[in-house]
């Protein structure tokens, strides 16, 4: 009897056992989404050398008033505008300095290495520069000589750019709306008469837009022939 008791007991605390609920741990879909968009607004403060609070103020910011009226404004330069203080706005300054020269160091290196494929490329043909490739610092400065602004169908801008060409006169043509497009630019020279061998001779400059025209706040229409006297762009 004894035996048959102790081997019941046994039986009994086996099935207990076995119907003992098992704790586990589960990771839901929501804390490993949280984890990866924590992760990436980490590295994406890092990137611009920013603090996780100062990017946590960034992405406040620009869910206020001034998120809606520049939506694109990059996270230094709404962090600079929003400074709550003087040291804050020569911080954020100074790391956008940092930041706009080395994305025009490594334009600048892109753009040598692009001159280069050209004319391995296509020796002898125009070139256009690419677009941002500038000197850092060099913003609006002018070149000393005339800045041309023309747009795709317009024929008072083909009549003006084939006087200047017929004077003589050395100018940097930007084509406003060119949508960063070669041959774009190429095409067009091409139907106003533009001399390749002046373009080669880069007395004639072919250059996408880029913003500058607008940038400049000259009044009138296009064709535009300005130049920089003084610090200050003229229309001629």
């Amino acid at each position: 009897m004894i035996g048959l008791a102790l081997a019941l007991a046994a039986v009994a605390t086996e099935a207990s056992a076995q119907a003992a609920p098992v704790a586990t741990s589960r990771v839901t879909p929501s804390q490993v989404q949280a984890s990866t968009d924590a992760a990436l607004e980490e590295r994406l403060a890092k990137d611009w050398g920013l603090r996780a609070d100062e990017w946590a103020r960034y992405r406040q910011v620009m869910q206020g008033p001034l998120g809606i009226y520049s939506p694109n404004l990059d996270p230094l330069t709404a962090l600079g505008i929003e400074a709550r203080s003087d040291e804050e706005r020569r911080r954020y300054a100074e790391l956008q300095v940092q930041a706009e020269s080395k994305r025009v160091g490594k334009t600048l290196a892109y753009q040598r290495a692009y001159d280069a494929a050209w004319q391995r490329l296509f020796p002898g043909q125009q070139r256009v520069s690419l677009p941002g490739a500038q000197a850092p610092g060099a913003g609006n400065k002018g070149s000393g000589r005339l800045a041309v602004f023309v747009k795709a169908d317009c024929a008072p801008c083909d009549q003006r750019v084939r006087q200047l060409q017929a004077a003589g006169s050395a100018f940097d043509l930007y084509m406003v709306g060119s949508r960063q497009d070669d041959a774009r630019i190429r095409q067009w020279a091409t139907q106003a008469g533009i001399d390749p061998a002046r373009v080669r001779a880069r007395t004639i400059t072919l250059n996408h837009d880029a913003g500058r025209w607008l940038s400049l706040g000259l009044p009138g229409e296009l064709p535009a022939v300005a130049r920089e006297v003084n610090g200050q762009w003229q229309r001629q």
